[in-house]
């Protein structure tokens, strides 16, 4: 396989691990917490897509439109998720030692992975919407119309929320809670609905990441957060846990290490024929 084929590759490992990786760098901007169920945030999210195909897959039909349409559901979904787990699990922890918070942030992950088990089963499913194929070829390197239109749609909820926080007024209450909760308390700014709003635009990403991979791979199991939960915080460690811009930077570098490091695995995973059916910076 040749360079930027690797390269190509790569920046689409990226976009997903962009995505789970900003509701990481998000979360810690805020309140300094370590949200280890984040990752299995973009598992829920794959499986409220599941869930709306199956129940709908007559009416909304195949393609990018229904993509879109799951999308939007998922994300909104995944998004009242992470608001309840932050109101359940961690705001009543706002003021406890850290280790407290990081055990319950594990907690929270083994309960939503094993409550969604109970719920559809501990065999992978298989997602009923794929996306059509289609290989476009540059220079010596191809890549297909899916790969293409995932990207593009990661990369616009992207600079969606690098826009909302950087030009928006919720945006500069995030980054004002960010740099001292207390005093924005005495100027008037509702913390807890900010910190809420944040835990819903991360999860609601990464929810999109979930509904991607879905339709791409063609599977999801209950397990499938894990792996890429610790290698999106992984990438916001790299890019600086809490800055935006250098977790999506993060993201990009250890997907093209990934895909330079390992190329067979990484061809495989993207490349390949699907298996299954088919805040400051």
């Amino acid at each position: 396989m040749n360079h930027l084929q690797l390269v190509l590759s790569g920046l689409f490992v990226g976009s997903f691990y962009a995505l789970v990786a900003l509701g990481y760098s998000m979360v810690y901007g805020i309140i300094k917490l370590l949200n280890f169920a984040h990752g299995d945030l973009y598992m829920v999210g794959a499986f409220a897509g599941f869930t709306v195909l199956s129940v709908g897959a007559g009416a909304l039909g195949g393609g990018f439109v229904a993509l879109i349409v799951i999308m939007i559901v998922a994300m909104i979904a995944t998004g009242g998720f992470g608001m309840l787990l932050e109101r359940v699990a961690y705001r009543p922890l706002r003021s406890a030692p850290r280790l407290s918070v990081l055990i319950t942030a594990v907690g929270a992950s083994f309960a939503l992975e094993y409550g969604i088990a109970v719920a559809f089963g501990p065999t992978p499913e298989v997602y009923p919407v794929g996306v059509q194929d289609g290989t476009l070829h540059i220079a010596n390197a191809q890549v297909t119309y899916a790969q293409l239109a995932m990207t593009a749609i990661a990369v616009v909820l992207m600079a969606a929320l690098d826009t909302l926080v950087r030009t928006t007024r919720s945006g500069r209450a995030m980054r004002a809670i960010s740099q001292d909760p207390k005093a924005c308390l005495l100027m008037g700014v509702n913390v807890d609905r900010v910190i809420s709003r944040t835990f819903f635009i991360g999860s609601a990403l990464a929810g999109a990441a979930g509904v991607m991979a879905g339709a791409y791979y063609g599977k999801i199991d209950f397990l499938m957060g894990f792996v890429i939960g610790l290698k999106a915080f992984t990438a916001a460690v790299i890019g600086g846990i809490g800055n935006l811009r250098g977790a999506v930077l993060g993201a990009i570098v250890l997907g093209l290490l990934e895909s330079f490091g390992v190329p067979t695995s990484a061809a495989s995973g993207v490349t390949s024929s699907r298996s299954a059916s088919s805040f400051s910076s």
